[in-house]
């Protein structure tokens, strides 16, 4: 494409008019073999949908295997791993189902474990079919998916489930739970500790709605099977009570950021506790992040400061509320950088952001050089904005 003519586009702009925008040129990330030495880094990565088939989205919604599988090794390309089976990949109702997101999960783990790359993999409960289910059913359901991923050979992350959310009683249900299924695990797991951010249905989890009372019965849970624990995923987008979880946890049990909004000091630590990442951003901003975390690797902590700040304002407004729709945006820079030929979901929820929006994600992530090719990238972008009536 020739990039002489592609070089500049005309977009909207948030008073309602529009202004000329000129591509910048790609930055030469550097890739990195394998993970990193200092963080563990994983990415909550999409999923592809066979845009070509014919079917109704979100209603077991075919995939595209090798798209899929390809972004997967551009990830590892850059020292990121992944968290297979995930929210980013559209997981759970109107999106991939049970059945899919094992061969997801099979496919994942095997192409990490080719390419010598980090994975762990998500086990939860939704298989269940009946209306009302009690704890056994729920635990039954955990351990039927964990099954699944050991097998694999993968290490679990124990994903919320919207089904103990509506079953437990109390705390001591969830205690119950969670113990049981961490009774069987095989390897060191992951919780994923998921607030109302980006779920507003798993309200009251743990047996409290305030997040203080909440983080009470995570550590005793962690505190009671340390042993069967690698790490809590702590979603909540709140720094402060992040640091604060990371100091009353077991020695060795790892805090991993959902912090979309403010990583970056998290990730650092406070020169007694840090943070390690998986994160949904981590699927667009892989290229950054190797930048970031290689240097941190050198101990070189304003090189990883810098990189990691640069992507900043892109996952600010790639995480705006509702926080749950920054899965269109993964989606959107993986089509504009052509990791894949279209700009379509799994849910078929393409159309749940504004054209505003997504012309800032476009301007924010070209600003940073994340378009391998701008030229393509701003032949798409034109696509979209004709089809939108900015011409």
């Amino acid at each position: 494409m020739d990039t002489l003519t592609t070089a500049k586009l005309t977009i909207p702009t948030a008073d309602g008019g529009t202004k000329v925008h000129a591509m910048h040129e790609p930055v030469d990330y550097p890739r990195h073999q394998g993970p990193f030495s200092s963080r563990t880094v994983l990415a909550a990565a999409h999923v592809v949908a066979d845009a070509r088939a014919d079917y109704t989205p979100g209603e077991q919604t075919p995939i595209d295997w090798e798209a899929t599988i390809a972004f997967r090794k551009h990830l590892f390309s850059y020292g990121v791993g992944i968290a297979e089976g995930m929210d980013t990949s559209e997981r759970g109702p109107g999106g991939l189902q049970w059945g899919q997101a094992k061969e997801l999960i099979r496919l994942g783990v095997a192409a990490a474990r080719e390419e010598g790359a980090a994975v762990v993999a998500g086990v939860g409960t939704d298989q269940i079919t009946s209306r009302d289910p009690g704890l056994g059913e729920i635990v039954d359901a955990y351990l039927e998916q964990l099954d699944w991923v050991q097998a694999q050979g993968s290490a679990a992350v124990i994903r919320a489930s919207h089904a103990l959310v509506a079953a437990a009683r109390n705390e001591d249900d969830y205690l119950k739970a969670y113990g049981q299924v961490l009774a069987q695990v095989d390897k060191p797991a992951i919780v994923h500790w998921l607030g109302t951010g980006f779920d507003p249905s798993l309200a009251g989890y743990w047996g409290h709605a305030d997040p203080v009372e909440a983080m009470n019965v995570v550590v005793r849970m962690a505190e009671e099977n340390s042993a069967r624990l690698d790490g809590i995923k702590f979603s909540l987008l709140n720094e402060e009570l992040e640091m604060e979880f990371r100091r009353r946890l077991p020695e060795g049990v790892k805090v991993y950021t959902g912090d979309d909004y403010g990583y970056t000091n998290l990730l650092l630590g406070d020169g007694e506790h840090h943070s390690h990442g998986l994160l949904g951003v981590l699927d667009p901003i892989a290229p950054v992040a190797s930048l970031g975390f290689s240097a941190l690797d050198r101990g070189d902590e304003a090189g990883f400061v810098e990189a990691m700040n640069s992507s900043i304002p892109l996952a600010v407004k790639m995480f705006e509320a509702p926080a749950d729709r920054y899965k269109i945006g993964t989606v959107f820079i993986a089509w504009l950088s052509g990791h894949q030929n279209h700009f379509r979901m799994v849910t078929g929820r393409e159309g749940f952001r504004s054209l505003q929006h997504l012309t800032d994600l476009f301007v924010l992530a070209d600003e940073i050089g994340l378009f391998p090719d701008p030229a393509l990238a701003a032949h798409r972008m034109r696509l979209l904005l004709a089809a939108s009536g900015v011409e």
